[in-house]
């Protein structure tokens, strides 16, 4: 599957790469169809399986960068080539990516669908079983077919927001942070709690929480944690007065408890009131900052997707 997003991240910080992609596979190989790797001049996101098979096609894709060339196709044996016990036969195919390229490859990113290309000679339209497919647009998996390539695509990560900078915040968006599924933002107005974070953490201390919480998509996960109860229940009562995907917020059951009779009288229902998790992570886990975290993704993977964001209280 192709991931929009980080391939757009990529050539945006890197202006040009190389993705490949095993395109094919017959018989065994440490990884399958559909797996790939982004190379740039001065380094590698992902891998193909290691080894002298990986080592070979990346000093592959730094040639292809440096002569600007579009694209490249390998059908490589690993017993024969790389002395791999494995021994399948597989095609990867590179090709490279700058913003003009992923343009025409891309014009409708904001939505998962399929794309297909000629990579290999081949017939000179696609299959029809591969060309049915691209109409579609729906969830397909990769093929490779008379030299076309089809491969589905990766809607835009999921945008999780997190309202406070302190321990359990850093401590989220550290374990956040390796999941490609979701874009983080931590978001406080103290720029003095922004420290050593992962590069992909987007941070945001010019801007009021409530801005961002607005212009959140409607399938954003909303984590309220910032150090003054007031603000918290200010934030609790804007999310509740739009669409979200998921919501929680930091403190004990008592908070809660004292929370809730608030927010009626504001106007919300039980049954959207009801949508935010409070307390959030897993007691059993322990009160430790990254024991809440891990709870709290462990939440978010589990429910996330389940959790519809159309519901909102019109009371």
């Amino acid at each position: 599957m192709i991931d929009i997003c980080a391939l757009s991240g990529a050539v945006k910080q890197h202006q040009q790469i190389v993705r490949i992609v095993i395109a094919d596979l017959k018989g065994s190989a440490p990884r399958g169809p559909g797996v790939s790797m982004l190379v740039w001049d001065t380094g590698v996101s992902g891998t193909i399986g290691g080894g002298a098979l990986e080592f070979d096609a990346v000093k592959t894709a730094r040639k292809m960068l440096d002569a600007q060339d579009p694209l490249y196709v390998l059908h490589e044996t690993l017993g024969r080539h790389h002395k791999q016990v494995c021994g399948g036969a597989l095609t990867l195919v590179f090709e490279r990516f700058d913003a003009a390229k992923l343009q025409d490859a891309f014009p409708n990113a904001d939505r998962p669908g399929a794309y297909l290309r000629k990579v290999d000679g081949g017939a000179p339209t696609p299959p029809p079983s591969l060309l049915r497919q691209w109409e579609a647009q729906g969830p397909t998996p990769i093929q490779f077919k008379e030299g076309w390539l089809i491969e589905p695509t990766k809607a835009p990560r999921r945008r999780i927001l997190i309202y406070g900078a302190g321990n359990v915040g850093h401590a989220l968006a550290r374990v956040l942070a390796p999941l490609p599924q979701f874009e983080i933002y931590l978001v406080d107005v103290r720029e003095d709690k922004f420290r050593d974070l992962p590069d992909n953490v987007h941070q945001s201390w010019q801007r009021l929480p409530t801005d961002l919480l607005a212009e959140a998509p409607d399938d954003a996960a909303h984590f309220i944690m910032t150090p003054e109860h007031d603000y918290d229940l200010e934030l609790c009562h804007r999310l509740l007065g739009r669409q979200f995907g998921y919501a929680g917020l930091i403190g004990s059951a008592t908070k809660w408890t004292r929370f809730r009779p608030r927010l009626l009288d504001l106007g919300h229902s039980e049954r959207s009131i009801a949508r935010i998790q409070c307390p959030i992570g897993d007691t059993r886990l322990g009160k430790e900052p990254q024991a809440i975290a891990v709870g709290v993704v462990a939440a978010l993977l589990k429910n996330g997707q389940s959790q519809s964001a159309s519901v909102r209280d019109t009371a």
